[in-house]
């Protein structure tokens, strides 16, 4: 049967709009629900809801986690930096061991 010659599954009076993918059975426009880029009905949708997150669901937050990352990464980075910069600035005789000698010296 083609889809205008069918009925919705909870309103038979009405003419079906969409067959859900999940189930299988045909509804009209009042109960389907397009999520995720698909129709489907309130019961698979609830199903959906309550099941546990699958690898497809979990994507939605992978461009979050890639800037956390990096803002991450950023920041070590400007502390190894910055610590290097004030080694930089010691004298040669604190990287070569000699400047803690310099105290214990007593002429």
């Amino acid at each position: 049967m083609r889809l205008h010659e069918q009925r919705c599954e909870r309103h038979s009076e009405r003419e079906a709009a969409a067959r859900c993918p999940a189930c299988g059975h045909f509804f009209c426009r009042e109960c389907i629900v397009e999520h995720d880029g698909r129709v489907l009905c309130a019961t698979c949708l609830a199903a959906q809801a309550a099941a546990p997150a699958s690898g497809k669901g979990r994507g939605a937050f992978k461009p979050l986690a890639w800037c956390a990352a990096l803002a991450g990464f950023l920041a070590l980075w400007l502390v190894y930096a910055t610590v290097g910069r004030l080694l930089l600035l010691l004298p040669a005789d604190f990287h070569e061991g000699r400047y803690w000698e310099r105290g214990t010296e007593r002429d």
